[in-house]
């Protein structure tokens, strides 16, 4: 199953290649890398362009994984029905790592968080997704900073994903061997996953440290 492997990898990261700001931002007449964050994301999309152009980016961003993610688990569950949710791992890493390094770009993209929400909701047990929005939205409302929320986001999707499987909620059976491999391999994947969005917020975190980070608001920039 390695070469199924290494094919989804390839395939989740040409689908990760969609970069939706971009796009949206050349339709809107406005290249969004040369404001605000200098990202091709979601955030960067509010900010820059407003709640409309943010929500589009935010869909279009999600959607590139989940998509591909939800496909393979149709298609793979039967074929490998202990083991699917590894193979819709290595499909939402290659999304992710083609949203954040589209080599079109010069390997400059978002930092993953839409992408990677869409990758978790193929792969969280429904009963958690409420939780999770819960966690994201109330820090932001708290605190003000997508940032801090983001980075609890990715911490908290990688816990949940290792937690549901020791309560019977997805394909691994941690009885057998293979399974419980495939359970481990995966878990290590998406905790890397996880830290590599919070990797690319370390400009933030050192923000955040020096009291510089900007407080999130809708309002779209001035001059845009």
């Amino acid at each position: 199953m390695i070469g199924l492997r290494i094919i989804l990898l390839i395939i989740g990261y040409v689908c990760g290649l969609l970069e939706t700001g971009v796009l949206y931002g050349k339709i809107s007449g406005t290249d969004i890398r040369k404001h605000g964050s200098g990202n091709s994301g979601t955030t960067n999309a509010l900010r820059v362009l407003g709640f409309k152009a943010g929500l589009i980016v935010f869909i279009g961003d999600f959607c590139k994984s989940f998509i591909p993610c939800m496909v393979v688990r149709f298609v793979f569950r039967n074929t490998y029905p202990d083991s699917y949710y590894l193979l819709m791992v290595y499909t939402g890493c290659g999304a992710v790592l083609g949203h954040i390094f589209p080599f079109y770009l010069k390997f400059k993209g978002g930092k993953g968080i839409a992408t990677i929400g869409g990758f978790a909701a193929s792969v969280i047990h429904p009963i958690f997704i409420p939780v999770l929005l819960i966690i994201f939205v109330g820090i932001i409302a708290i605190t003000k900073y997508m940032s801090v929320g983001s980075i609890c986001l990715m911490i908290s999707i990688a816990a949940t994903f290792i937690i549901q499987a020791f309560l019977g909620l997805t394909c691994f059976d941690l009885g057998v061997s293979s399974s419980k491999n495939a359970f481990i391999e995966s878990s290590i994947l998406v905790i890397l996953l996880a830290g590599l969005a919070i990797f690319k917020h370390k400009a933030n975190i050192q923000r955040l440290i020096n009291h510089e980070e900007n407080k999130f608001h809708f309002k779209k920039q001035e001059g845009v």
